[in-house]
């Protein structure tokens, strides 16, 4: 399928891995400049070289923190305009609501809400000018079926997407769109890195934690990041101009609910 994206410069945040590195895969494939972000010089490196020899697409590495200002400021002047955003940023770590004190609150809210606010702002008035622009944000299924430990990670998610659901429809109409990407577990290193946690935590083998999840998805695997990037790209594609302001749970149908 032609995403009709070809040609477009699409930034992505925290894209050295996991989902963000499967959407800069996805949105290269489909024939954009894509520009990757890393705090690891040399793993943001490997992916770029990893994307651009398997596509064709010119990849631009950008090795910056996202939680300051400077790496802000990078990774958007990387590029002479940004037509496609994803935002993504990682989650803090699990932990206890008790145990949340308040610099973790404010980190967590920094870097799961505010981030994104401040990306969105510097890119969205060009998208206006040149009534184009595409932005994904990626949280979490969280969102929709709130996680004990994950309470920091799921009430700075809903922030963000409470305060961009009024700013979609305002720019709508200059064929602006921004949405929501919900992942439920998906095969990363985050996933894996919280199953290993409560493996710890309840000391119990890790398998037994892994099985225990599993047996909470009804398609009874976890989802392949590949599966992830394609609605990630369908989403920046110029067929996708009247979805807007929506929040798009990919979980295998671990969500119970119909809305």
């Amino acid at each position: 399928m032609d995403l009709g994206i070809a040609g477009r410069v699409a930034v992505v945040c925290a894209s050295s891995k996991g989902l963000g590195r499967a959407c800069a895969l996805e949105l290269a494939r489909a024939g954009c400049t894509v520009v990757i972000n890393g705090r690891d010089e040399e793993s943001t490196s490997q992916t770029a070289g990893e994307i651009a020899d398997a596509t064709g697409a010119t990849v631009i590495p950008v090795v910056a923190d996202l939680n300051t200002a400077d790496g802000r400021d990078r990774l958007i002047g990387a590029v002479p305009q940004v037509d496609i955003l994803v935002n993504n940023n990682g989650g803090p770590p699990p932990r206890d609501f008790r145990d949340v004190d308040h610099d973790a609150l404010i980190a967590g809210v920094t870097a799961n809400m505010e981030v994104p606010i401040q990306l969105v702002q510097a890119v969205v008035d060009g998208m206006i000018d040149r009534r184009f622009g595409r932005i994904v944000n990626i949280t979490s299924g969280s969102v929709k079926m709130p996680l004990p430990g994950l309470d920091l990670s799921s009430g700075a998610r809903v922030g963000l997407t409470g305060f961009l659901a009024g700013v979609a429809r305002s720019v709508a109409h200059a064929n602006v769109t921004i949405n929501f990407l919900l992942p439920g577990s998906f095969d990363t290193n985050r996933l894996r890195s919280i199953q290993a946690g409560a493996a710890r935590q309840f000391g119990i083998p890790a398998e037994a934690v892994t099985k225990q999840a599993l047996s909470q998805i009804p398609a009874r695997r976890f989802g392949d990041p590949a599966e992830f990037g394609a609605a990630c790209a369908f989403l920046c594609s110029a067929s996708a101009g009247f979805i807007t302001g929506q929040s798009i749970l990919i979980d295998g149908g671990a969500y119970p609910g119909i809305l």
